[in-house]
């Protein structure tokens, strides 16, 4: 059935607000309009409903016993779809996440294991936030961020997802060219894809060659690239070989697309993290459910993987 008969809204709550403050410059600048704007809706609601709803004198306005009576009717409906809003509005941010992340774990860790959550969870939506640096959380708002950290932001909750693993990398083809590369020292006649400095908690490779204590001259040649899901991507075109992050790369070890053609692994202190604001996790439902989704993806004990 028609709801009928209803004036035009934007008059009703023009006039709510003019009897509200009994004053039409109050109510303009309420709702950041001008005087003139509320003078003519409030004159539209009148020739609309065919009787005055205020008694105009000189720079003040009363309401008439038909305005009153109008307005006490229509201003507890105003507030009920007020209410209303407020609660639907309410409950779709209950229902969106926003994670936050680089764009190298969003891209190769947690993209691939989203479709799981989805259909688990058909009622909640997310928003994927790509920062490549976790200072950058300052500038946004965020129920969860997931990122590599020696150490992470005293002001967050950290849990962690897993500890750093970093070992060599390359395609099958070009192992298979340049090889064997059987130790740290083989890969002085290699190119090294390298990650530029844009994130200083990246390992480089001269950290890498240190920490597993081996004496290796400057490479041959050196590819720079300042994304790591490029570079990543580089090694599986025979460009080099680079350093792959365990959980990272273990999609591509696993479909054969890389390699690690020596056994050498670094394991360091440094790790993958879940990052909350504040000093506790979320209580908000929907975040928790998508925390303990993502805290159980994670295997209780990573096997070496795609070692030639």
């Amino acid at each position: 059935m028609k709801i009928s008969p209803l004036p035009p809204l934007n008059s009703l709550v023009a006039f709510e607000a003019a009897a509200r403050h009994l004053s039409f410059t109050l109510a303009a600048d309420e709702l950041h309009v001008t005087q003139g704007a509320i003078s003519r809706q409030v004159r539209s609601l009148e020739a609309y409903l065919g009787k005055p709803l205020f008694e105009r004198a000189n720079r003040s306005v009363r309401l008439t016993a038909s305005g009153l009576q109008y307005y006490q009717a229509i201003r507890g409906s105003l507030m009920g779809i007020a209410a209303a809003t407020e609660e639907t509005c309410s409950w779709k941010g209950m229902q969106q996440i926003t994670v936050a992340t680089s764009s190298a774990m969003a891209s190769m860790w947690l993209l691939p294991k989203i479709s799981a959550f989805q259909r688990a969870h058909e009622d909640i939506e997310l928003r994927i936030v790509a920062l490549e640096q976790v200072r950058d959380l300052r500038r946004v708002e965020f129920d969860i961020a997931l990122y590599y950290c020696r150490q992470p932001p005293p002001s967050m909750q950290a849990t962690t997802l897993f500890h750093e693993e970093v070992f060599p990398v390359c395609s099958p083809g070009y192992l298979e060219r340049h090889g064997p590369l059987d130790s740290p020292e083989a890969l002085s006649s290699c190119t090294l894809l390298s990650l530029e400095d844009a994130d200083k908690d990246w390992m480089s490779w001269k950290q890498w060659f240190t920490a597993v204590g081996a004496e290796v001259r400057p490479p041959r040649r050196r590819l720079n690239i300042n994304n790591y899901s490029m570079l990543v991507q580089a090694a599986m075109m025979d460009q080099g070989v680079a350093l792959g992050w365990s959980q990272l790369v273990d999609d591509q070890l696993l479909r054969g697309l890389l390699v690690r053609p020596m056994e050498t692994v670094l394991r360091t202190e440094a790790r993958f993290c879940l990052l909350e604001p504040g000093e506790s996790p979320s209580r908000q439902a929907s975040v928790r459910a998508f925390r303990a989704w993502l805290l159980d993806t994670i295997p209780k004990e990573v096997g070496d993987l795609g070692l030639s």
